[in-house]
Protein backbone atom coordinates (compact mmCIF):
# COMPACT_ATOMS: atom_id res chain seq x y z
CA UNK A 1 0.00 0.00 0.00
CA UNK A 2 1.07 3.57 -0.62
CA UNK A 3 2.38 5.40 2.43
CA UNK A 4 2.18 8.97 1.15
CA UNK A 5 -1.06 10.81 1.81
CA UNK A 6 0.00 14.17 0.35
CA UNK A 7 1.17 15.30 -3.03
CA UNK A 8 4.76 16.16 -3.93
CA UNK A 9 5.07 19.63 -2.36
CA UNK A 10 8.24 20.41 -4.29
CA UNK A 11 6.49 19.80 -7.59
CA UNK A 12 3.46 21.79 -6.46
CA UNK A 13 5.42 24.91 -5.45
CA UNK A 14 7.75 24.73 -8.45
CA UNK A 15 4.67 24.77 -10.67
CA UNK A 16 3.16 27.77 -8.88
CA UNK A 17 6.52 29.57 -9.09
CA UNK A 18 6.62 29.03 -12.84
CA UNK A 19 3.09 30.40 -13.18
CA UNK A 20 3.94 33.54 -11.17
CA UNK A 21 7.15 34.09 -13.14
CA UNK A 22 5.19 33.61 -16.35
CA UNK A 23 2.60 36.23 -15.40
CA UNK A 24 5.31 38.74 -14.45
CA UNK A 25 7.20 38.22 -17.70
CA UNK A 26 4.10 38.25 -19.88
CA UNK A 27 3.29 41.67 -18.46
CA UNK A 28 6.82 42.92 -19.01
CA UNK A 29 6.97 41.62 -22.58
CA UNK A 30 3.49 42.74 -23.63
CA UNK A 31 2.73 45.99 -21.81
CA UNK A 32 3.93 48.35 -24.55
CA UNK A 33 2.34 46.28 -27.30
CA UNK A 34 -0.94 46.02 -25.39
CA UNK A 35 -0.99 49.79 -24.85
CA UNK A 36 -0.49 50.36 -28.58
CA UNK A 37 -3.13 47.84 -29.65
CA UNK A 38 -5.75 47.96 -26.93
CA UNK A 39 -4.94 51.20 -25.04
CA UNK A 40 -4.30 49.22 -21.87
CA UNK A 41 -0.94 47.78 -20.79
CA UNK A 42 -2.78 45.06 -18.88
CA UNK A 43 -4.68 43.55 -21.83
CA UNK A 44 -2.51 40.45 -22.28
CA UNK A 45 -1.80 40.12 -18.57
CA UNK A 46 -5.50 40.15 -17.74
CA UNK A 47 -6.26 37.31 -20.13
CA UNK A 48 -3.26 35.30 -18.97
CA UNK A 49 -4.16 35.84 -15.32
CA UNK A 50 -7.70 34.61 -15.95
CA UNK A 51 -6.39 31.49 -17.66
CA UNK A 52 -3.90 31.02 -14.83
CA UNK A 53 -6.75 31.03 -12.30
CA UNK A 54 -8.70 28.53 -14.41
CA UNK A 55 -5.57 26.41 -14.81
CA UNK A 56 -4.79 26.37 -11.09
CA UNK A 57 -8.42 25.44 -10.39
CA UNK A 58 -8.13 22.62 -12.94
CA UNK A 59 -4.86 21.51 -11.33
CA UNK A 60 -6.49 21.38 -7.89
CA UNK A 61 -9.36 19.30 -9.31
CA UNK A 62 -7.18 16.79 -11.20
CA UNK A 63 -4.83 16.65 -8.22
CA UNK A 64 -7.69 15.22 -6.16
CA UNK A 65 -9.21 13.03 -8.88
CA UNK A 66 -8.07 9.44 -8.48
CA UNK A 67 -5.89 8.64 -11.50
CA UNK A 68 -7.23 5.07 -11.57
CA UNK A 69 -10.48 6.39 -12.98
CA UNK A 70 -8.65 7.30 -16.18
CA UNK A 71 -7.68 3.65 -16.58
CA UNK A 72 -10.89 2.88 -18.41
CA UNK A 73 -11.53 2.01 -22.04
CA UNK A 74 -14.65 4.15 -22.03
CA UNK A 75 -12.81 7.21 -20.69
CA UNK A 76 -9.79 6.82 -22.94
CA UNK A 77 -11.73 6.36 -26.18
CA UNK A 78 -14.10 9.18 -25.27
CA UNK A 79 -11.15 11.54 -24.78
CA UNK A 80 -9.57 10.39 -28.03
CA UNK A 81 -12.81 10.89 -29.92
CA UNK A 82 -13.36 14.37 -28.52
CA UNK A 83 -9.78 15.36 -29.30
CA UNK A 84 -9.99 14.14 -32.90
CA UNK A 85 -13.31 15.92 -33.35
CA UNK A 86 -11.87 19.20 -32.03
CA UNK A 87 -8.82 18.85 -34.27
CA UNK A 88 -11.19 18.47 -37.22
CA UNK A 89 -13.36 21.41 -36.19
CA UNK A 90 -10.41 23.80 -36.45
CA UNK A 91 -10.44 23.35 -40.22
CA UNK A 92 -13.96 24.77 -40.31
CA UNK A 93 -12.76 27.88 -38.45
CA UNK A 94 -11.38 30.98 -40.21
CA UNK A 95 -7.62 30.67 -40.59
CA UNK A 96 -5.04 32.96 -39.03
CA UNK A 97 -1.64 33.53 -40.66
CA UNK A 98 -2.38 30.67 -43.11
CA UNK A 99 -3.00 28.23 -40.25
CA UNK A 100 -6.03 26.55 -38.67
CA UNK A 101 -5.05 25.99 -35.05
CA UNK A 102 -7.77 27.68 -33.01
CA UNK A 103 -11.46 27.31 -32.34
CA UNK A 104 -12.80 30.83 -31.89
CA UNK A 105 -15.85 31.88 -29.92
CA UNK A 106 -16.53 35.45 -30.93
CA UNK A 107 -13.63 37.82 -30.52
CA UNK A 108 -12.87 37.14 -26.89
CA UNK A 109 -12.21 33.41 -26.53
CA UNK A 110 -9.98 31.04 -28.48
CA UNK A 111 -9.13 27.42 -27.85
CA UNK A 112 -6.26 25.38 -29.30
CA UNK A 113 -7.16 21.66 -29.52
CA UNK A 114 -3.60 20.53 -30.25
CA UNK A 115 -2.78 21.30 -26.60
CA UNK A 116 -5.33 18.69 -25.48
CA UNK A 117 -3.71 16.13 -27.76
CA UNK A 118 -0.60 16.02 -25.55
CA UNK A 119 -2.14 14.72 -22.27
CA UNK A 120 -4.75 12.65 -24.13
CA UNK A 121 -2.06 10.84 -26.11
CA UNK A 122 -0.06 10.28 -22.90
CA UNK A 123 -3.17 8.82 -21.26
CA UNK A 124 -3.87 6.53 -24.21
CA UNK A 125 -0.31 5.21 -24.37
CA UNK A 126 -0.23 4.55 -20.61
CA UNK A 127 -3.61 2.80 -20.70
CA UNK A 128 -2.86 0.68 -23.76
CA UNK A 129 0.71 -0.30 -22.91
CA UNK A 130 0.59 -0.96 -19.17
CA UNK A 131 -0.93 -4.43 -19.65
CA UNK A 132 1.34 -5.26 -22.60
CA UNK A 133 4.77 -4.68 -21.13
CA UNK A 134 5.71 -8.29 -21.81
CA UNK A 135 4.52 -8.10 -25.41
CA UNK A 136 6.51 -5.11 -26.66
CA UNK A 137 8.08 -7.22 -29.41
CA UNK A 138 4.67 -7.91 -30.92
CA UNK A 139 4.42 -5.31 -33.66
CA UNK A 140 0.96 -6.28 -34.93
CA UNK A 141 -0.89 -6.55 -31.62
CA UNK A 142 1.02 -4.07 -29.45
CA UNK A 143 3.13 -1.53 -31.29
CA UNK A 144 0.82 -0.95 -34.25
CA UNK A 145 -2.35 -0.34 -32.15
CA UNK A 146 -0.31 1.92 -29.87
CA UNK A 147 0.93 3.96 -32.82
CA UNK A 148 -2.30 4.33 -34.79
CA UNK A 149 -3.97 6.98 -32.56
CA UNK A 150 -0.64 8.80 -32.32
CA UNK A 151 -0.36 8.85 -36.12
CA UNK A 152 -3.91 10.22 -36.44
CA UNK A 153 -3.35 12.99 -33.88
CA UNK A 154 0.07 13.90 -35.26
CA UNK A 155 -1.27 13.91 -38.81
CA UNK A 156 -4.10 16.29 -37.92
CA UNK A 157 -1.70 18.62 -36.08
CA UNK A 158 0.69 18.63 -39.04
CA UNK A 159 -2.21 19.50 -41.33
CA UNK A 160 -3.04 22.67 -39.30
CA UNK A 161 -0.01 23.17 -39.83
CA UNK A 162 1.80 22.99 -36.47
CA UNK A 163 4.94 20.99 -37.05
CA UNK A 164 6.45 21.92 -33.68
CA UNK A 165 3.61 20.42 -31.65
CA UNK A 166 3.60 17.38 -33.94
CA UNK A 167 7.31 16.83 -33.20
CA UNK A 168 6.61 17.09 -29.45
CA UNK A 169 3.86 14.46 -29.78
CA UNK A 170 6.10 12.18 -31.85
CA UNK A 171 9.03 12.48 -29.43
CA UNK A 172 6.82 11.80 -26.42
CA UNK A 173 5.31 8.75 -28.12
CA UNK A 174 8.72 7.30 -28.93
CA UNK A 175 10.07 7.82 -25.42
CA UNK A 176 7.00 6.32 -23.72
CA UNK A 177 7.28 3.27 -25.98
CA UNK A 178 10.95 2.92 -25.07
CA UNK A 179 10.14 3.13 -21.36
CA UNK A 180 7.48 0.47 -21.86
CA UNK A 181 10.13 -1.85 -23.28
CA UNK A 182 10.09 -1.32 -27.03
CA UNK A 183 13.30 -2.54 -28.63
CA UNK A 184 15.69 0.12 -29.85
CA UNK A 185 15.63 -1.28 -33.39
CA UNK A 186 12.00 -0.28 -33.67
CA UNK A 187 12.85 3.21 -32.47
CA UNK A 188 15.67 3.61 -34.96
CA UNK A 189 13.44 2.16 -37.68
CA UNK A 190 10.74 4.72 -36.86
CA UNK A 191 13.24 7.56 -36.93
CA UNK A 192 14.59 6.36 -40.28
CA UNK A 193 11.05 6.20 -41.68
CA UNK A 194 10.08 9.65 -40.38
CA UNK A 195 13.34 11.40 -41.38
CA UNK A 196 12.53 11.76 -45.11
CA UNK A 197 8.98 12.89 -44.30
CA UNK A 198 10.31 15.51 -41.91
CA UNK A 199 12.90 16.60 -44.47
CA UNK A 200 10.12 17.03 -47.04
CA UNK A 201 8.10 19.20 -44.65
CA UNK A 202 11.15 21.30 -43.86
CA UNK A 203 12.65 21.76 -47.32
CA UNK A 204 9.72 21.48 -49.75
CA UNK A 205 7.63 24.16 -48.03
CA UNK A 206 9.13 27.54 -49.02
CA UNK A 207 8.79 29.38 -45.71
CA UNK A 208 10.13 26.42 -43.72
CA UNK A 209 13.02 26.04 -46.16
CA UNK A 210 13.85 29.71 -45.65
CA UNK A 211 13.94 29.17 -41.89
CA UNK A 212 16.24 26.18 -42.30
CA UNK A 213 18.61 28.18 -44.51
CA UNK A 214 18.63 31.00 -41.96
CA UNK A 215 19.29 28.51 -39.17
CA UNK A 216 22.41 27.39 -41.02
CA UNK A 217 23.43 30.99 -41.68
CA UNK A 218 21.57 33.51 -39.45
CA UNK A 219 23.23 36.48 -41.17
CA UNK A 220 22.00 35.49 -44.63
CA UNK A 221 18.66 37.32 -44.45
CA UNK A 222 18.59 39.51 -41.31
CA UNK A 223 15.60 41.59 -42.44
CA UNK A 224 13.60 38.67 -43.85
CA UNK A 225 13.49 35.03 -42.79
CA UNK A 226 16.27 35.60 -40.28
CA UNK A 227 14.64 38.54 -38.53
CA UNK A 228 13.16 36.50 -35.66
CA UNK A 229 16.31 34.68 -34.71
CA UNK A 230 18.60 37.68 -35.13
CA UNK A 231 16.46 39.84 -32.87
CA UNK A 232 16.28 36.98 -30.38
CA UNK A 233 20.05 36.62 -30.30
CA UNK A 234 20.45 40.39 -29.85
CA UNK A 235 18.08 40.24 -26.85
CA UNK A 236 19.93 37.31 -25.28
CA UNK A 237 23.34 38.82 -25.97
CA UNK A 238 22.58 42.26 -24.55
CA UNK A 239 21.24 40.81 -21.31
CA UNK A 240 24.70 39.96 -20.01
CA UNK A 241 24.97 38.44 -16.55
CA UNK A 242 22.38 40.46 -14.66
CA UNK A 243 20.23 41.86 -17.48
CA UNK A 244 18.93 45.35 -18.21
CA UNK A 245 16.39 45.12 -15.40
CA UNK A 246 12.76 44.09 -15.18
CA UNK A 247 10.58 46.02 -17.66
CA UNK A 248 13.72 47.62 -19.14
CA UNK A 249 14.09 45.40 -22.21
CA UNK A 250 14.53 47.09 -25.59
CA UNK A 251 14.00 44.29 -28.10
CA UNK A 252 10.36 43.84 -27.07
CA UNK A 253 9.68 47.39 -28.30
CA UNK A 254 8.48 46.18 -31.71
CA UNK A 255 11.83 44.61 -32.65
CA UNK A 256 11.49 41.08 -31.29
CA UNK A 257 8.42 39.35 -32.82
CA UNK A 258 6.12 37.55 -30.36
CA UNK A 259 8.05 38.68 -27.26
CA UNK A 260 5.25 37.51 -24.95
CA UNK A 261 4.69 34.10 -26.58
CA UNK A 262 7.24 32.07 -28.54
CA UNK A 263 10.22 34.34 -27.77
CA UNK A 264 9.47 35.25 -24.18
CA UNK A 265 12.64 33.48 -23.05
CA UNK A 266 14.66 36.01 -25.11
CA UNK A 267 12.99 38.85 -23.21
CA UNK A 268 13.75 37.09 -19.92
CA UNK A 269 17.41 36.76 -20.89
CA UNK A 270 17.56 40.44 -21.87
CA UNK A 271 15.88 41.80 -18.74
CA UNK A 272 17.06 39.31 -16.11
CA UNK A 273 20.30 38.26 -17.76
CA UNK A 274 22.07 34.94 -17.60
CA UNK A 275 21.25 34.61 -13.92
CA UNK A 276 17.51 34.99 -14.50
CA UNK A 277 17.54 32.64 -17.48
CA UNK A 278 19.55 30.09 -15.47
CA UNK A 279 17.08 30.37 -12.59
CA UNK A 280 14.19 29.63 -14.95
CA UNK A 281 16.09 26.73 -16.50
CA UNK A 282 16.74 25.45 -12.99
CA UNK A 283 13.00 25.46 -12.24
CA UNK A 284 12.35 23.25 -15.25
CA UNK A 285 15.22 20.95 -14.26
CA UNK A 286 13.73 20.62 -10.78
CA UNK A 287 10.27 19.99 -12.20
CA UNK A 288 11.72 17.29 -14.45
CA UNK A 289 13.60 15.76 -11.53
CA UNK A 290 10.46 15.52 -9.37
CA UNK A 291 8.45 14.12 -12.26
CA UNK A 292 11.04 11.51 -13.22
CA UNK A 293 11.55 10.66 -9.55
CA UNK A 294 7.88 9.75 -9.42
CA UNK A 295 8.24 7.64 -12.55
CA UNK A 296 10.92 5.45 -10.98
CA UNK A 297 9.27 5.20 -7.56
CA UNK A 298 5.74 4.36 -8.71
CA UNK A 299 4.88 0.68 -8.78
CA UNK A 300 1.71 0.80 -10.86
CA UNK A 301 2.74 0.45 -14.55
CA UNK A 302 -0.15 2.67 -15.70
CA UNK A 303 0.89 5.39 -13.24
CA UNK A 304 4.54 5.13 -14.24
CA UNK A 305 3.86 5.46 -17.97
CA UNK A 306 1.40 8.31 -17.44
CA UNK A 307 3.78 10.22 -15.14
CA UNK A 308 6.56 9.80 -17.69
CA UNK A 309 4.39 10.95 -20.59
CA UNK A 310 3.32 14.13 -18.78
CA UNK A 311 6.80 14.95 -17.47
CA UNK A 312 8.64 14.33 -20.70
CA UNK A 313 6.14 16.40 -22.70
CA UNK A 314 6.86 19.44 -20.51
CA UNK A 315 10.63 18.91 -20.74
CA UNK A 316 10.62 18.40 -24.52
CA UNK A 317 8.54 21.53 -25.06
CA UNK A 318 10.74 23.64 -22.77
CA UNK A 319 13.87 22.32 -24.47
CA UNK A 320 12.53 23.16 -27.93
CA UNK A 321 11.47 26.68 -26.96
CA UNK A 322 14.74 27.62 -25.25
CA UNK A 323 16.81 26.01 -28.01
CA UNK A 324 15.02 28.03 -30.69
CA UNK A 325 15.61 31.28 -28.79
CA UNK A 326 19.39 30.71 -28.64
CA UNK A 327 19.55 29.34 -32.22
CA UNK A 328 20.31 25.75 -31.32
CA UNK A 329 17.25 24.71 -33.35
CA UNK A 330 15.47 26.30 -36.34
CA UNK A 331 12.78 28.85 -35.54
CA UNK A 332 9.51 27.15 -34.58
CA UNK A 333 6.49 28.42 -32.75
CA UNK A 334 6.41 26.40 -29.52
CA UNK A 335 5.37 28.12 -26.26
CA UNK A 336 7.48 27.88 -23.13
CA UNK A 337 5.35 25.84 -20.69
CA UNK A 338 3.59 27.96 -18.05
CA UNK A 339 5.62 31.03 -19.06
CA UNK A 340 4.51 32.05 -22.56
CA UNK A 341 1.25 33.90 -23.08
CA UNK A 342 -1.38 31.43 -24.26
CA UNK A 343 -4.45 30.41 -22.32
CA UNK A 344 -5.07 26.92 -23.68
CA UNK A 345 -1.45 25.88 -23.22
CA UNK A 346 -1.32 27.19 -19.65
CA UNK A 347 -4.63 25.70 -18.56
CA UNK A 348 -4.06 22.25 -20.09
CA UNK A 349 -0.49 22.15 -18.79
CA UNK A 350 -1.62 22.90 -15.23
CA UNK A 351 -4.40 20.30 -15.44
CA UNK A 352 -1.80 17.76 -16.61
CA UNK A 353 0.50 18.61 -13.71
CA UNK A 354 -2.50 18.10 -11.43
CA UNK A 355 -2.70 14.52 -12.71
CA UNK A 356 1.02 14.14 -12.08
CA UNK A 357 0.58 15.47 -8.54
CA UNK A 358 -2.18 12.94 -7.95
CA UNK A 359 0.17 10.20 -9.06
CA UNK A 360 2.78 11.31 -6.53
CA UNK A 361 0.34 10.37 -3.74
CA UNK A 362 1.03 6.73 -4.62
CA UNK A 363 4.75 6.79 -4.04
CA UNK A 364 5.83 4.39 -1.28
Amino acid sequence: MAKRVGVDKWLFFITLTLVVVGLAMVFSASAVMAEARYRSPYAFLGKQALWALLGVAAMLVTMRYDYRRYNSKRIIYSLLGITVLLLLVVFAMPGSHATHRWIRFGGFFTFQPSEIAKPVLALYLAWFLHTRLNAMRDFRNTLLPALLPAVVLIGLVVKEPDLGTAIVLFAMTCLVLVLAGMEWRYLFGSLAAVAPILAAFLFLVPWRRARMMVFLNPEADPQGAGFHINQSLIAVGTGGWAGRGYMEGVQKLFYLPEPHTDFIFANIAEELGFLGAAFLLGLFVMLGWRGLRAVFLLRDPFARLLAFGITITILIQAFFNMSVVVALLPTKGIPLPMISSGGTSLCIMLASIGILLNLTREID
